[in-house]
């Protein structure tokens, strides 16, 4: 591990009051004091702020008037001794300060490494390390209650009893390979219930990774339903402005548009898609069929039907084609022209979808609307008593830790050989352990920290 001087700018480019040069390392504090000039003699004290001047040293010349923040080791955010400089918000002031600092035994910082550092020295495991750069990146509420989850170690406190029960069943099976004859041998239906509780355990997991990969890569929604409905004119609304074409005349839409907007800091890609109907059209049964794979490959399917049509058999044969498993909202259009409310036939198709009476020409309800998918994607509940799986790492880690597990399950089974059972369990193990960082090789934490800011 590197143990040099690292510095960095540890705030956002571009002008603002406050910014912040960060150093890390041992003899951080003694640097900043040789182009810090301050009042008295008196030895710092870590954690207290100190009023001065930044001077070069190499000119005397003042390049500002800021504060000094000393962190003494380890009680710091790496772990060994920190300084902050508190400066005036100017871009070319801070290039400055930082290059004065480089000048005299400081090193630029790389990309995330004053985090890696807090991993290296035991501050934050890897999982909480990751949760910092989805703090910096939150936009919604769902995603910073997912990223305080993280980083205060709900996860890691999941994983960490996973894997000490795993380990305990590691050792047993090991124990009977290496003394058999003053144990016995190693007894299937015994191991089988801890295994299975364990599959089931990760199983549970998994669950909620669909919510964590919405949260952090954003949600897919598909527009569906017959000719002429106010799917387009939906699309127009949600997004504020006239995005796709609007006529009376059936079969406009041949192709799936998409958009992408923000609900309450969510990232949103709306596909308006072609209405779904029998056409002897060729181009418009490409859009047709191009409108149900986007339904297929949805996160949430936006169902709308038009409130002035009191025949609802059309709309339910049509519901039924759609995908089953895939939350839907069922949007009654044009409540601007009836006094419909929302069809209670259709809800027999999907009971549990959410109804919504909208304008889309007026605007009225969209509102409604937009908060009804947020919750049809199920992020209201996201961080609150448990981690959701919201890296694709930590998801593959423990599809793979599970398969693992279902491997030496079946070996037990078929009465295989113990040896192969230790060997798929300890693998499970490894598999864990990668999400904490307890059993990540050098390779795979790089590849981690490369993407984080610097200064971070």
């Amino acid at each position: 591990m590197r143990t040099d001087i690292i510095a960095a700018i540890a705030t956002p480019a571009g002008e603002g009051a406050v910014g912040i040069v960060r150093l890390s390392g041992a003899g951080a504090i003694a640097l900043t004091e040789r182009v810090f000039q301050r009042r008295g003699r008196q030895p710092l004290q870590s954690h207290r702020v100190y009023y001065g001047a930044v001077v070069d040293p190499d000119t005397n010349e003042v390049l500002d008037r800021a504060l000094l923040i000393p962190f003494f080791a380890p009680r710091s955010y790496t772990g060994e001794e920190v300084a902050e400089l508190h400066c005036h918000g100017s871009p070319y002031l801070l290039r400055r300060v930082l290059d004065v600092l480089c000048r005299h035994g400081a090193r630029p910082a790389e990309p995330g490494e004053f985090t890696l550092r807090a991993f290296l020295n035991g501050k934050l495991d890897l999982a909480q390390a990751e949760a910092v750069a989805d703090l910096i990146r939150a936009r919604s509420d769902a995603q910073l209650r997912s990223a305080l989850a993280l980083h205060t170690g709900k996860l890691s406190q999941q994983v960490q009893r996973l894997s000490d029960a795993l380990l305990a069943i590691v050792a047993q099976v090991e124990a009977h390979l290496d003394f058999s004859e003053e144990i016995g041998e190693v007894n299937p239906d015994a191991l089988a219930l801890p295994i299975q509780t364990l599959i089931e355990q990760l199983d549970a997991l998994l669950k909620d990774a669909r919510t964590g990969r919405i949260l952090r890569e954003g949600a897919r929604v598909a527009i569906v339903g017959r000719p002429n409905v106010g799917k387009s004119s939906l699309l127009n609304a949600l997004l504020g402005e006239a995005r796709a074409i609007v006529t009376d005349i059936p079969g406009t839409t041949r192709d799936a548009i998409e958009e992408s907007f923000l609900i309450e800091g969510l990232p949103v890609t709306i596909m308006d898609t072609a209405g779904l109907r029998e056409s002897a059209d060729v181009v418009e049964q490409l859009g047709i069929e191009r409108a149900r794979r986007a339904a297929e490959h949805a996160d949430l399917i936006l169902f709308v039907y038009d409130l002035t049509m009191p025949d609802r058999e059309a709309d339910r044969r049509l519901l039924r084609t759609l995908p089953a498993d895939t939350p839907k909202v069922l949007v009654g259009n044009k409540v601007d022209l009836c006094a419909s409310s929302p069809a209670p036939e259709l809800l027999e198709t999907h009971p549990t979808a959410e109804t919504v009476s909208i304008s889309a020409l007026t605007g009225e309800g969209i509102d409604a609307l937009k908060q009804a998918i947020l919750r049809a994607l199920q992020l209201s509940r996201v961080g609150e008593e448990t981690a959701t799986l919201t890296h694709t790492r930590h998801i593959y880690a423990v599809q793979q830790a599970q398969q693992h597990l279902k491997h030496a399950l079946e070996s037990l089974q078929m009465h295989l050989p113990p040896d192969l059972v230790a060997v798929d369990l300890r693998s499970a193990w490894l598999e864990l352990g990668a999400i904490t960082g307890a059993t990540a090789d050098e390779e795979l934490i790089h590849r981690i920290f490369r993407d984080f800011c610097i200064g971070k």
